[in-house]
C-alpha cells in the first residue's frame, strides 16, 4: 500500500532543467507539508546526479535510496535522477541493457511517479545551457559534450521510459522559468 507522501523521480538528460523544476516543486511541497518545527521536513530532496550512474556503484545507490524511500514512505521525497538515468548511462557508456523492472516493482509499491524533463532538439538552446552550467560549475568542463550528444542522451532515455511501469509525465522545459509548467506538474501530482 503506497504511503501518503509523494515519491517523485525527476529524470531527463543533462541540461534539461531538472534542478530548476525540482526547486519549484520543493518550494511548493516543503512549506505545505512542513510539521511546523525547526526542520525542513515537509519534503526531502536528494540530488543523486553525482557521477555514480553508469559505474559499478549505480545499482548500489539505487538499492540504498529505494530502501530509504521505503523507510520514508509517509514523507514527500524528490529524487534527481534514478533508475532511468542508470539505464541510460549503462547503455551509452557500456553498451549494456539495464533491467529496470526490479526497481520499478519496489517503486510502484511506494506510489512513485516520474517527471521526465526534456528540451527541444535545438543546438543553440543546448549550447546556452551548457555555457550557463560551466559558469556555475567549471568542473563540468571535464565531461561536457557536444549538443548532439545531449540530444542522443534524451532520445535513449525516452525509449527506455516507454517501457516503464510507473506513471510518467513528460514535460518540455525548453523555456524556463515557466509558471504554466509548474502548474502542469502539480496537477499531475494531484496537488491542484
Amino acid at each position: 500500500m503506497p504511503g501518503s507522501g509523494h515519491k517523485i523521480i525527476f529524470e531527463g538528460p543533462e541540461l534539461a532543467g531538472k534542478s530548476y523544476l525540482m526547486s519549484q516543486i520543493y518550494n511548493y511541497l516543503e512549506p505545505k507539508y512542513n510539521s511546523g518545527g525547526q526542520l525542513l521536513d515537509g519534503c526531502h530532496w536528494f540530488n543523486l546526479d553525482v557521477g555514480i550512474y553508469g559505474s559499478s556503484y549505480g545499482q548500489i545507490l539505487l538499492n540504498k535510496f529505494t530502501e530509504l524511500m521505503e523507510q520514508l514512505k509517509e514523507s514527500h521525497v524528490l529524487l534527481e535522477k534514478f533508475h532511468l538515468s542508470e539505464a541510460t548511462y549503462q547503455q551509452i557508456y557500456h553498451d549494456k541493457i539495464f533491467d529496470c523492472v526490479p526497481w520499478e516493482e519496489r517503486l510502484k509499491e511506494l506510489g512513485a511517479k516520474i517527471i521526465l524533463v526534456t528540451f527541444r532538439e535545438d543546438e543553440a538552446l543546448i549550447k546556452k545551457r551548457l555555457a550557463d552550467r560551466l559558469k556555475l560549475y567549471p568542473h563540468y568542463a571535464r565531461i561536457a559534450k557536444e549538443p548532439g550528444d545531449y540530444i542522443s542522451q534524451q532520445r535513449i532515455m525516452l525509449e527506455i521510459a516507454k517501457k516503464s511501469q510507473l506513471p510518467i509525465h513528460i514535460v518540455d522545459a525548453s523555456i524556463l522559468p515557466n509558471d504554466a509548467l509548474l502548474g502542469n506538474i502539480l496537477e499531475f501530482l494531484g496537488e491542484k
